[in-house]
C-alpha cells in the first residue's frame, strides 16, 4: 500500500483484551483502514471502507443528542460506561429486547452465539419490566424482539400483544422463520397479536449460503416463511448476512427476489458479516466485505437496476454505520429511485432529528402496508396508477455494517440509535453488547451487571 493521503484520529478496543486503545483511519488508494496498536498484543490493521463511493465525502457531522436521562454514570469511560452514560450521543432509535437465548438452529456464523449455553427465557413480567424501562429512558422507540430465535417460545404471540400494550407503536420479529414456514396458521397468530414486520434472516437464493452458514439447506423454508408473512399482513424485510465467497455473489439475486415478491416483501437490509459471537476465529482482509463493496455489487448484479449513487449515508446513527435508498416497484418490475432529502451535506444535522425520521420511517415502511388503494370508479392516467401504487409498493434497500472487536471505532458506537435492553435493564449500543474478544469471551453480553477480565482498570 502507498503512504496514507489521510489520517484521522480515533479510539478503539484491543481485539484480544479489549482494552481501549489509540486508533487512527488510514485511507490510501481508496481503502481506509482502521489501525491500532495495543502495548501488549501488537498492531491491527483491518479495511473498514474499500471503494466508491468516497469514504470522505460519505462523512456527514451531527450535533449529538445525549439520553435525556443517563442510566449509568461516566465512570471508565466508553465503552465500558454504556446504561446508556452522558457521552452517549443518539438516543434509542430501535430497542431489541431478547426474549430467549435458545434457538432452532446452531449457525457457525451467530451475533449470539445461541444455544451454547442454556438459560432460561426471561419471564413475561421479566419482559414486561425491560420494556417499561425502555419506555421511560427512550419513550415509544421501535422494539425488535429478537434472541436466539424468538419463535421457540410458545408465548411470542402474548409478548408480541404485550409489547403493543406497552405503548410501543411498532413491533418487529427478527427471526431465522423455520416456525413460521412450518406451523399453519402461527403467522396469523402474530399478525393477530399485533406484529408490524418480521426481520427474516435471508442468506441467498441458492441452497449453498446456508448449508454454509446455517449449516444445512433452508431455502424453500425462507420462501415459504415470505409467503405466509405475506398472507398474514405482517411486513417482511429479507435480512442477508454478507459473507465474501459465500454469498457475495447473490446480492442482486436477493434483491430481484424481494422486489418480486413486493408489496409483502418490504425491502432487503444487507449485513456485511461481523466477526463477533460465534464465528471461526480471526478474519482475513478478503473475508471481509465493506459498504461501498456491497453497493458497488447491487449496481453490477442487477444490472442497473438500482446504482451505487443512489444510496445515501443514514440521518441516525453514524454515517459509516449504514446506507439506504427508497424506491418505488413499476408494474414491470422495474424500479424508480424516490427523491433524497435535501440541505447541505456540510452542515451538522441534530442527531434527534434524525432518529424521530428514522423511527418513523422503518415503522411506515418495514410494516405491511395500510390501505391498499381500492378499485378505480373510471379509467385511471397515468398518475392515478403511480399514486395507488405508491401507497402500497415502496421498496427500502439497505445496509448495516455492524463493529467487532477488530473495526470498533468508539466515534461510531457513541453514535449508534440501536440498542440491545440487557437483562439487568442498561440500554447498550448493539456493537458493544454483542462485542467479543479473540477467545470469545464477551464485554456485555452475558455479563451484565457484573464486572468482566476485560473491564478497564
Amino acid at each position: 500500500m502507498s503512504a496514507p493521503e489521510a489520517r484521522q484520529p480515533t479510539v478503539s478496543v484491543c481485539p484480544v483484551c479489549l482494552r481501549t486503545i489509540p486508533a487512527r483511519r488510514e485511507t490510501a488508494d481508496g481503502v481506509t483502514r482502521l489501525v491500532k496498536a495495543c502495548p501488549l498484543h501488537g498492531e491491527f490493521s483491518t479495511p473498514v471502507w474499500r471503494g466508491a463511493p468516497a469514504f470522505e465525502g460519505w462523512l456527514r457531522p451531527k450535533t449529538p443528542s445525549p439520553p435525556a436521562e443517563p442510566a449509568t454514570p461516566r465512570a471508565r469511560g466508553c465503552p465500558y460506561d454504556c446504561g446508556l452514560c452522558p457521552d452517549h450521543g443518539q438516543h434509542t432509535c430501535t430497542a431489541l429486547v431478547e426474549v430467549t437465548w435458545r434457538c432452532n438452529l446452531t449457525c457457525p456464523l451467530c451475533f449470539a452465539s445461541a444455544g451454547e449455553t442454556p438459560r432460561p427465557d426471561p419471564t413475561p413480567e421479566a419482559v414486561a419490566r425491560l420494556l417499561e424501562g425502555v419506555m421511560r429512558h427512550s419513550g415509544p422507540c421501535n422494539i425488535q424482539l429478537s434472541g436466539g430465535e424468538p419463535t421457540v417460545r410458545d408465548d411470542l404471540p402474548a409478548l408480541v400483544a404485550l409489547a403493543k400494550g406497552a405503548g410501543f407503536p411498532f413491533v418487529q420479529l427478527n427471526t431465522n422463520g423455520l416456525r413460521i414456514a412450518r406451523e399453519d396458521g402461527y403467522a396469523e397468530a402474530l399478525a393477530a397479536a399485533g406484529l408490524d414486520s418480521a426481520f427474516l434472516q435471508f442468506d441467498g437464493v441458492t441452497q449453498r449460503p446456508y448449508e454454509i452458514l446455517r449449516g444445512r439447506p433452508l431455502l424453500e423454508e425462507k420462501l415459504a416463511a415470505v409467503e405466509r408473512l405475506s398472507r398474514a399482513g405482517v411486513g417482511v424485510v429479507l435480512v442477508p448476512t454478507v459473507v465474501p465467497g459465500v454469498n457475495a455473489a447473490e446480492l442482486g439475486a436477493i434483491l430481484r427476489l424481494g422486489v418480486e415478491r413486493a408489496p409483502g416483501v418490504r425491502g432487503v437490509h444487507f449485513q456485511p458479516v461481523s466477526y463477533f459471537g460465534r464465528h471461526p476465529g480471526p478474519p482475513a482482509d478478503a473475508a471481509r466485505i465493506t459498504l461501498p463493496e456491497v453497493m458497488t455489487a447491487l449496481e453490477a448484479q442487477t444490472g442497473g437496476l438500482v446504482r451505487a449513487a443512489d444510496f445515501s449515508p443514514p440521518g441516525c446513527e453514524h454515517a459509516l454505520c449504514s446506507f439506504n435508498a427508497s424506491y418505488l416497484v413499476g408494474e414491470d418490475g422495474g424500479l424508480t429511485r424516490l427523491s433524497r432529502g435535501g440541505g447541505n451535506c456540510c452542515a451538522p444535522r441534530p442527531a434527534a432529528e434524525g432518529a424521530d425520521k428514522a423511527k418513523a420511517y422503518v415503522a411506515r415502511q418495514w410494516a405491511a402496508p395500510r390501505g391498499a388503494a381500492l378499485p378505480m370508479a373510471g379509467p385511471a392516467d397515468d398518475l392515478d396508477r403511480f399514486l395507488a401504487r405508491a401507497r402500497t409498493h415502496i421498496f427500502a434497500v439497505s445496509g448495516m455494517a455492524f463493529q467487532d472487536a477488530w473495526t470498533l471505532d468508539l466515534e461510531r458506537l457513541r453514535g449508534c440509535c440501536i440498542h440491545v435492553a440487557a437483562p439487568d435493564g442498561r440500554l447498550i449500543p448493539f456493537c458493544a453488547y454483542n462485542l467479543t474478544a479473540t477467545d470469545g469471551s464477551p464485554l456485555h453480553r452475558s455479563t451484565a451487571g457484573r464486572r468482566t477480565s476485560h473491564d478497564a482498570p
